[in-house]
């Protein structure tokens, strides 16, 4: 069965994270993997995390199963955090996932049920696991422009003229905030002007909301989301908490799907319990439940939202910080898009060459397009890394 079997090619993050592991230098920096650390370089349990797990731990009485969709009480909370008011409820489909690259699949794998003959339009760049469980799945991808790579901002016009050619049951890849890998985000008028093309074309926005609360709070990090939520008859969405909530390991997701009305929500949410039972049948509970329980705890929640603000604080200051050192170190101001992206990534302009010289000579690990996760600079770490950023990147 397995004697003429080719191992498929590892992920280059995956393995990023095995070569840093591997590496005996003690001056080492860790600038490739997802995850926030603060200014001691540590992924802290977030104080509301550990008050919630103190709750469920004193008044659980069961570990059994929930529904195949997760918990009710998850989704409510859920849907009002990212949605808010913007649609009514009996609108929304709602399902529990593990994490937000099950909820990804999961959206992806109703696209395939329903419409399989949909282009599934995504940035350039966007993160590799996008369209690799798209062309997995084997849907159709279309790239459209995104970043300029000169200005470190966004290609507003090459975006808009890409996304002109989108047909009626596309699907169109956007990033709530925080965008994977450039850290360029979306603002107002540009959801807006992709809800007029989206309006024209009946192409139906697919939001990836991985970071909400990372860029500038969860009301606006919310906004465009629920622009387009309110605006058009259907939208997707998958959302995650490992980020906002810290719980990377616990494999917290879920996926939203809005539609034109109660029908064609009872079917979706239908749909939805299905693709559940085929893959893992139950969603993990207890993730999902911290989540319910802070949400659902006026203090726990406000605790909860302190934290998320020093946690996105700390990242615009490493943001901020690391421009101005970047400028000291090389006269110019080259590196200033820096400080104005949002989230844990940028690309730093880095080509896979320069990128080995980082590792290799410097003992600072990217991935190797040169996305760079600001958050796991430290002030200590952080003129040495400016330093070596001015030397190999000229």
């Amino acid at each position: 069965m397995f004697e003429d079997l080719v191992a498929p090619e590892p992920d280059k993050i995956i393995q990023l994270m095995a070569m840093f592991a591997e590496d005996s230098r003690t001056e080492k920096v860790d600038l490739g993997v997802g995850v926030y650390r603060d200014p001691q370089g540590c992924t802290p349990v977030m104080q509301a995390v550990i008050a919630a797990e103190a709750q469920i731990a004193a008044t659980q009485v069961t570990k059994s199963y929930v529904g195949l969709a997760g918990d009710p009480g998850f989704h409510a909370a859920m849907r009002e955090l990212i949605l808010g008011d913007a649609v009514p409820d009996e609108r929304v489909a709602v399902c529990a996932t593990p994490g937000g690259t099950g909820a990804v699949r999961q959206a992806l794998e109703m696209i395939k049920q329903v419409t399989p003959g949909a282009a599934i339009w995504m940035p350039l760049p966007t993160w590799p696991n996008h369209p690799a469980i798209a062309s997995h799945l084997g849907l159709s991808l279309r790239d459209y422009r995104y970043y300029d790579d000169g200005s470190g901002g966004l290609d507003r016009v090459g975006m808009l003229e890409d996304l002109a050619q989108a047909r009626a049951g596309d699907v169109v890849l956007l990033h709530a905030c925080c965008h994977n890998p450039t850290g360029a985000d979306l603002l107002h008028d540009d959801w807006r002007a992709i809800g007029d093309v989206l309006e024209k074309t009946g192409a139906i926005p697919f939001i990836d909301m991985a970071y909400l609360g990372f860029a500038n709070g969860l009301e606006a990090d919310s906004e465009g989301t629920r622009m387009l939520a309110a605006r058009l008859p259907e939208v997707l969405i998958a959302a995650s908490c490992s980020k906002n909530f810290g719980l990377y390991r616990e494999r917290v997701g879920l996926t939203l799907a809005i539609t034109s009305g109660p029908d064609p929500r009872a079917a979706v949410a239908g749909l939805m319990a299905h693709l559940n039972r085929q893959s893992y049948a139950f969603p993990p509970d207890h993730g999902a439940r911290i989540v319910q329980v802070i949400l659902g705890d006026v203090t726990l929640r406000n605790m909860w939202r302190t934290e998320l603000h020093q946690m996105r604080e700390t990242m615009n200051t490493n943001r901020a910080e690391l421009a101005r050192a970047l400028r000291a170190e090389t006269g110019s101001n080259r590196f200033d898009f820096l400080a104005a992206h949002r989230g844990m990534f940028s690309l730093i302009g880095a080509d896979p060459a320069q990128v080995e010289v980082l590792r290799r000579d410097h003992g600072i690990y990217v991935v190797g397009d040169g996305r760079m996760n600001v958050a796991g600079l430290t002030p200590e770490t952080m003129p040495v890394v400016a330093r070596a950023l001015a030397l190999v990147l000229g």
